[in-house]
């Protein structure tokens, strides 16, 4: 996951944006003006910037001019604004920008455009050992849990089996293949907890109400792993 510097000089942008990305798995880091972005850039190398164009001291960009002039513009950057026109969308892009978004942000907007810039940046990655598919090691198990998989990523076995080995499919855009793992992954906890959501939730690192988000927006069946006496 990448590191995200969020700049806006509205608080409720800010956490907005962050409590989203921050559920996405990525490291946040939060400026509410020109001053504040340039210090968390002297500090860290973010992998992604979100810059408002409107803020009060400093415009969006300016800040962008100010650092694609020093040589220091070496990061994905993407603009926001609630009052933007297609005139300051093309400067933004002429000065370095990848994208821009236009306020109110939706979700499936923000995540897009997110992955898109990190996608475009990312450093290329070994070939995997099979074409077009990738496999990870369950933690061990006993003999009757240790049954194989279908491709298709179904955990699910006869008898509420866990599989040992799980295969999924590369050929196909990086979202879905993130969301197939992230099922497989949570489904699989969610088993060897059963069904417990404060167990899987430390061991997983996730707020209970995160985790509940996250398990909806994954189509997780939570009545097949609910234990009897509730969790």
């Amino acid at each position: 996951m990448a590191t995200i510097l969020v700049v806006d000089d509205e608080l409720g942008i800010r956490a907005l944006l962050s409590e989203i990305l921050s559920d996405e798995g990525h490291t946040i880091e939060l400026a509410e003006n020109a001053t504040q972005a340039r210090a968390v850039r002297e500090r860290m190398r973010p992998d992604l910037v979100l810059l408002d164009i409107w803020m009060p001291d400093v415009d969006g960009v300016t800040l962008l001019k100010e650092w694609g002039s020093a040589g220091v513009l070496t990061m994905p950057v993407i603009m926001m604004s609630g009052h933007g026109t297609i005139d300051t969308a093309v400067e933004a892009t002429k000065f370095g920008a990848i994208a821009f978004l236009e306020k109110p942000i939706t979700l499936q907007k923000l995540l897009r455009a997110v992955e898109q810039a990190l996608v475009k940046t990312a450093p290329p990655r070994p070939a995997p050992a099979a074409v077009g598919m990738v496999s990870y090691a369950r933690p061990e198990m006993s003999p009757m849990q240790a049954a194989p998989t279908s491709l298709a990523g179904n955990s699910h076995m006869p008898g509420n089996a866990l599989a040992s080995e799980q295969s999924f499919e590369l050929d196909r855009p990086l979202r879905e293949a993130r969301d197939a793992f992230e099922k497989s992954y949570f489904e699989f906890h969610l088993a060897k907890e059963n069904g417990s959501m404060t167990r899987v939730a430390e061991k997983t690192g996730l707020e209970r109400t995160h985790l509940y988000r996250k398990l909806k927006q994954l189509g997780v069946d939570l009545s097949r792993n609910k234990r009897g006496s509730g969790g």
